[in-house]
């Protein structure tokens, strides 16, 4: 059963002990997530500054690339005033990150409720790249996942796992990584939120990258489903990293990706995404010459007025992250 809690507990020695030890197997994986409270829960926090939110909405979708910058990563955002804020790739207590709890500290910047849910808990202290960001040799709690930040406060949250099978954990996935050992799965969460025309349901998303498109076909068909028993009739806008074309190197086609059509028969429209590549080289991931289209936004039941990516660079020319911001104005589709 998922819980909403205002702090996530920690990992024990005695759970990271059983996760060491454990098998390298799905039915494993299965049964160490059942047994981390943390990896069943929405922690929520922050403040709303607003009752209700407006009708006409500026929503962002940003891949955030651990957010090694949350102040910096704020402030990018705050001359375009989103009224939601959906973000993947947030660190809570990862020594590459100062052990800081990423997502509270842009929605304070920001002035906005958080919920964030653990996509992995991180065993190690990352990628050799990463390792040079740390100051410690311990993650604090080394939780990894997506967040949802809100003008307005939640009516109504929930957590959905995308697959349990343990894809980066059991050896049977033929995708578990040596260096970078880890229990979880991609997930999305889904917020309700009150707007002056009436409940909207928003999405913060993360499909696998180390996986082909059939896979993460089924991951979003999975999603859909669940917004809809979750949100019944409701308006929706989806936002994330959905990894697309990931498997197709060195062009990285995106375009044969079957969660498109898939969601547009199920009333979705992909033209809230702005055009363009979504990729830059980064800090922790320095490809000066890869390009690709990995973040989405798709909506149903709303209109669009507005689309954009902004460039992910602070003022001094910084990158905060290898993903670009994509941001669209919208609004809930007039009712019959």
């Amino acid at each position: 059963m998922m819980r909403i809690l205002p702090s996530l507990p920690p990992v024990t020695e005695a759970q990271r002990t059983d996760i060491f030890t454990a098998p390298r197997t799905a039915e494993a994986h299965r049964g160490l997530l059942a047994a981390l409270p943390a990896m069943n829960a929405v922690q929520t926090g922050g403040t709303p500054s607003q009752d209700h939110l407006p009708g006409a909405l500026t929503v962002v979708a940003w891949n955030v690339e651990r957010c090694l910058f949350p102040e910096d990563s704020a402030q990018l955002l705050a001359p375009d005033g989103p009224q939601v804020v959906l973000l993947s790739e947030v660190d809570h207590g990862m020594a590459r990150t100062g052990q800081r709890h990423t997502t509270e500290e842009m929605a304070a910047e920001l002035g906005m409720a958080y919920a964030f849910g653990v996509e992995f808990h991180e065993l190690d202290l990352g990628s050799p790249t990463e390792r040079g960001f740390c100051s410690d040799d311990f993650n604090a709690t080394g939780w990894h996942g997506n967040a949802i930040l809100s003008k307005a406060p939640f009516e109504k949250l929930s957590m959905i796992r995308l697959d349990d099978h343990g894809h980066w954990f059991s050896a049977d996935s033929g995708a578990a990584d040596p260096d970078q050992p880890r229990v979880g799965g991609r997930m999305a969460l889904l917020a309700v939120v009150p707007t002056t025309d009436g409940p909207l349901c928003v999405v913060s998303t993360h499909l696998e990258s180390n996986a082909d498109g059939r896979h993460r076909e089924i991951q979003f068909a999975r999603l859909l489903d669940a917004i809809d028993a979750f949100a019944p009739g409701m308006p929706v806008l989806i936002g994330g990293d959905l990894n697309t074309g990931n498997h197709m190197p060195p062009d990285f086609d995106w375009r044969g990706e079957a969660l498109f059509p898939l969601a547009e028969t199920r009333g979705y429209d992909w033209s809230f995404t702005p055009d363009g590549m979504t990729t830059r080289p980064s800090l922790i991931t320095p490809h000066p010459t890869r390009k690709m289209k990995l973040d989405w936004l798709c909506a149903r039941g709303m209109t669009l007025t507005d689309k954009r990516i902004v460039p992910a660079l602070n003022g001094r020319g910084v990158p905060l992250s290898d993903h670009e911001a994509i941001l669209c104005e919208t609004a809930a589709a007039p009712r019959p």
